[in-house]
């Protein structure tokens, strides 16, 4: 727990860029919300409310999505750096870290490599094992963004562009499914000691169809066998895209059970 902070809205500078971060304050457990790949803050608006005032909510917009400005360096190493400079400037301690789809692979990441610093994990819909990923598929990757990149002004308020570049926005996605091969992601299951919760969608998403998506979510299941600490919480019925518009009581359920651990094993 941290000691009391009061509110605060404003810009974190870290490397070439700065970052748009909000900070409810007050005295509550701090709970850090890491964003899709492309989306920003505004989307766990649903789940803060349901959590309420007994928490301190920070949120913040990753390089060149909402209000942060753009950057030179859009790596997933980068976005981990960004993490640790929103909880260095504002004086977080052992947060639960909650992150949906991309952010949900910095969260598993950041508690893996923390292990003294993280007090629990909800994973919503993201760091899925599966390798799928070959040079047609980073091609076909490529050519959707190029496709795609007309329409980028209108999809940034639905949290699926940036501003950024067709590429850039191409080799997020082709390094996030890299990270998701076993190889590259059993390592961290089983480096993990926090508790964690994964909210699991049903269906399929933009970019991947119903049955391939649940396979995907099935390979989790060795990972649930091998590390008692990782659990899932809640299957819901929303896809991929919308589960923190129509499920957001299932996460906001996830960070209630994780607090409640951490509190049975504080007394």
């Amino acid at each position: 727990m941290t000691s009391e902070q009061s509110a605060w809205t404003g810009m974190v500078a870290i490397d070439d860029t700065a970052l748009a971060v909000t900070d409810t304050g007050g005295p509550g457990r701090p709970v850090v919300y890491l964003n899709g790949s492309y989306a920003d803050q505004s989307h766990w608006r649903r789940v803060i409310a349901d959590l309420g005032g007994d928490y301190r909510h920070i949120t913040y917009d990753e390089r060149a999505r909402g209000r942060s400005r753009r950057a030179t360096d859009y790596s997933f190493e980068a976005c981990m750096r960004d993490l640790d400079a929103v909880l260095t400037a504002r004086g977080v301690d052992r947060p639960i870290l909650v992150g949906w789809s991309y952010g949900a692979m910095l969260a598993m990441h950041w508690a893996a490599r923390h292990p003294d610093r993280a007090s629990g994990v909800v994973s919503v819909d993201g760091a899925l094992p599966h390798e799928w990923l070959d040079d047609a598929a980073r091609e076909q990757i490529r050519r959707l963004f190029r496709r795609m990149s007309p329409l980028f002004p209108i999809a940034r308020p639905l949290g699926l562009a940036a501003r950024m570049s067709a590429a850039q926005h191409a080799e997020i996605n082709i390094e996030a499914n890299e990270l998701c091969a076993p190889a590259a992601l059993d390592p961290v299951f089983d480096r993990l000691t926090a508790p964690a919760r994964y909210v699991l969608a049903t269906g399929g998403n933009l970019g991947g169809d119903a049955k391939l998506m649940e396979q995907i979510r099935a390979n989790l299941d060795p990972v649930l066998a091998r590390n008692p600490n990782i659990r899932v919480s809640a299957k819901v019925a929303s896809n991929h895209s919308k589960i923190l518009r129509n499920d957001f009581r299932a996460v906001a359920d996830a960070v209630r059970e994780l607090a409640a651990v951490r509190d049975h094993q504080a007394a």
